[in-house]
């Protein structure tokens, strides 16, 4: 935490939690590294400075680092290099401060994440050890006899008092949602010849913890008659849809319809969201507990939460927030049976989205294939363990017709070794940091460069995917100002990804090189970023502000001049006459983790006299109206004239403005609002005929910024025209209706009359 005085909130004397007291970090040693790694522990983005000598007052109590010395990369002060905990020679006059950033973490609020705070002095770990031996080859293990980790070695439970309770909390550790009966007068024979050694006895959970060390239990003492009259404690667990081999199991377990994780990236983690009146929306993270994040765990069919995570740590979602203050005991079986608040708008805001990260079970996945032969551990010959005579298993090679990139990346997942590389290997050479180069491919023995005739951002995506690089934030056409000593000869040409490919061998490309410029500083290029943005526009704008205004010619020639009009206005009697215009604003969020630039500098921005402003986009959204069968009736496109932040979420600060030539983007956690006032805001509706249409409006439509997620960029709306008004309805993002109602939505895009509800 940061304490003392005179101090801004974004600085101060820094102090650290530890064995249940706060205390101090002396200034012998530091670094700025250290307080970099101080200042994102806290949620701030870097850090730019820091102080010595008590500045911000002398604390009080321990001082409990010295010499720390952390290289600034570390994730925590406790990961750097220190005299250890508690041992120093200072004073509290030698009490270090830093400075950081006034700019936090997107997503990041102190203290949002709630893990289960147990004595892990207790018990570390169990596990089940299966007794019956058909049940050891299957995966995962379900039923055995329960056994915990203490002080690295693994000890039995007596189940004198173990009640379903217990049973509980250990499946839920497991990642099982639920429990079962175990059978144990058949337990009691296999176990009564072996020997046992007891540690735990007189567990007593209640069933809604989320760790075995949470509930009341006892030790057994040395030399004590360890478990008289009973035996070691037999768990039977439940596992949930994703984890059950056989089809007839999977048809009894059902995973809600009603909840669902957004944004994670593993499986069992994301953002909460539950359906309410056929639209999904968020959790609000008021109260939100490990109690509640378990419910949401148990009713997707994973174990109990490992962790309950505010401050949409799993990114912002958008539309309604349908729940707040949710208070499960943690034995519920729906979230929705649990007592809850309605939201109101002043309660709660997507800043305060609420999310988890569940127990899952272990499958062994990793276990049943291998790699042989390869020069690291990254590649090699595929085996995989499969069945062999005398109810043995034995490792075995796989035929390698039809094998192809899909099933490499298959493997690569199951080995838990990332992505595929299969087919054709990607590096990135002669760049200023690994994160940024020419790229090169291997075809048959050599490297060499790829044309960039074509080269995008949706194939710039695939190579810093692919390399384990995260997002591409430049797709670069022209590498002439990289390090080119070591240039090698182009390769490859005509390469077109739709931007989800997970290498670049998945992607088409000419089977022999054709490309008009060949020289070097031509080859593509790659800047890749572990961060990116993802702009989302905000459907109940749209809705709430359309109509229709019939425009005299004579004010329309600049808008004429930048193409807003259909092809039919070139025609007109000008300046007599009028166009029919579908107007509306587009309030555009920035929810990513990175600020939304546009592509081109503003050395190349183009300056549009009539309207007096610049373009640093040629198209920043494509605006169409549409018949149910996807036909365009018409359509228009904004030029991004001005990215701007036009207003910010509170905390948040606005950076780009477009007057006196600024600087152009959108930040994260602000939006660009274009009115429904300005010239190019609308949809030129003049030849139109009366009838039921989708209005569809898709942001950044040739990719040309790099996004985390293009899914969300396109919003439709329900459209009726009578030939006088216009209405819209059920305008929404992406996949924010349920899938029935999103049917209903394609299969009859007007209403069945003017009266909205």
């Amino acid at each position: 935490r940061l304490v003392g005085y005179p101090r801004k909130h974004n600085e101060g004397r820094i102090e650290v939690f530890y064995q249940g007291e706060w205390g101090t970090i002396c200034d012998d040693d530091f670094s700025l590294a250290n307080a970099q790694v101080l200042c994102r522990q806290l949620g701030f983005v870097s850090a730019t400075g820091w102080a010595h000598s008590a500045k911000y007052g002398k604390g009080q109590g321990k001082i409990w680092l010295d010499n720390v010395l952390c290289n600034g990369g570390e994730k925590s002060i406790d990961a750097c290099k220190s005299r250890g905990w508690g041992s120093s020679d200072c004073t509290h006059d030698e009490d270090a401060g830093v400075v950081c950033k006034d700019e936090r973490i997107p997503g990041f609020v102190d203290s949002n994440v709630i893990d289960a705070h147990v004595d892990e002095n207790k018990v570390e770990e169990v596990r089940l050890r299966v007794v019956v031996g058909g049940a050891k080859r299957r995966m995962p293990v379900t039923e055995g006899v329960l056994e915990v980790k203490h002080k690295d070695s693994w000890t039995q439970v007596c189940d004198l008092g173990w009640t379903p309770k217990n049973t509980r909390v250990v499946c839920g550790m497991l990642g099982f949602p639920h429990e079962r009966k175990v059978n144990k007068k058949f337990y009691k024979l296999s176990l009564e010849r072996q020997k046992h050694h007891f540690l735990v006895h007189s567990v007593a959970c209640t069933g809604t913890e989320v760790h075995l060390a949470a509930c009341p239990l006892e030790f057994s003492r040395p030399n004590a008659t360890a478990c008289p009259g009973g035996m070691p404690a037999v768990v039977s667990c439940m596992p949930g849809p994703l984890f059950t081999l056989h089809s007839n199991a999977k048809k009894k377990l059902k995973i809600s319809a009603n909840v669902r994780l957004k944004g994670g990236a593993r499986v069992g983690e994301g953002r909460v969201e539950v359906l309410k009146n056929s639209q999904w929306g968020t959790v609000c993270d008021d109260r939100w507990s490990l109690q509640s994040a378990s419910v949401v765990c148990r009713e997707l069919g994973f174990g109990s939460a490992k962790e309950a995570l505010t401050g949409a740590r799993m990114g912002q979602g958008m539309g309604p927030i349908h729940m707040n203050e949710v208070r499960c005991t943690g034995l519920e079986r729906s979230l929705w049976a649990c007592p809850f608040k309605n939201v109101t708008k002043e309660d709660c805001s997507h800043t305060e989205d609420a999310a988890v990260r569940c127990h899952v079970p272990y499958m062994g996945l990793e276990d049943s294939i291998r790699l042989t032969g390869g020069r690291t551990r990254y590649e090699g010959r595929v085996e995989v363990l499969g069945p062999g005579p005398n109810r043995t298993h034995s490792w075995g090679l796989i035929c390698g017709e039809s094998w192809g990139s899909k099933e490499v990346t298959v493997a690569c997942r199951q080995l838990g070794l990332g992505y595929a590389n299969q087919g054709l290997k990607v590096r990135i050479v002669g760049g200023r940091t690994n994160y940024e180069g020419r790229v090169e491919v291997e075809v048959g023995p050599r490297w060499g460069t790829v044309c960039s005739a074509g080269w995008t951002t949706k194939e710039a995506m695939v190579v810093c995917r692919q390399l384990g690089l995260g997002y591409s934030m430049h797709a670069v056409s022209e590498t002439w100002y990289w390090d080119s000593s070591n240039v090698t000869e182009m390769v490859m040409s005509g390469v077109k990804c739709t931007g989800a490919e997970m290498s670049l061998s998945q992607c088409q490309h000419h089977k022999v090189l054709n490309c008009q410029k060949t020289a070097a500083k031509f080859a593509a290029g790659v800047i890749c970023s572990e961060s990116a943005s993802d702009l989302v526009l905000n459907a109940p704008v749209v809705q709430e502000t359309v109509y229709i205004e019939d425009r005299p010619l004579h004010m329309l020639y600049c808008a004429a001049e930048e193409n807003c009009l259909s092809k039919t206005a070139a025609s007109a009697n000008w300046p007599y006459g009028h166009r029919r215009l579908l107007r509306f604003s587009s309030q555009i969020h920035n929810i990513g983790r990175s600020d939304f630039r546009p592509k081109a500098g503003r050395h190349s921005w183009v300056w549009h006299a009539c309207h007096g402003h610049y373009h640093s986009m040629d198209i920043f959204t494509h605006y169409d109206l549409l018949t149910s069968n996807g036909t365009k009736v018409a359509e228009g496109h904004k030029a991004s004239f001005c990215l701007e932040d036009s207003e910010c979420y509170e905390g948040i600060s606005k950076r780009y403005e477009c007057a006196n030539f600024g600087e152009q983007g959108v930040t994260v956690g602000c939006w660009d609002l274009y009115r429904h006032d300005i010239d190019c805001q609308w949809i030129d509706i003049t030849d139109v005929k009366p009838g039921n249409y989708i209005l569809q409006i898709v942001i950044n439509p040739n990719f040309e910024v790099a996004e985390s997620d293009f899914t969300n960029n396109a919003m439709k709306c329900n459209c009726k025209y009578d030939g006088h008004r216009i209405w819209l309805h059920n305008c929404h993002n992406g996949d924010a209706f349920s899938e029935e109602a999103e049917r209903l939505f394609e299969k009859y895009p007007g209403q069945l009359n003017n009266h909205i509800s």
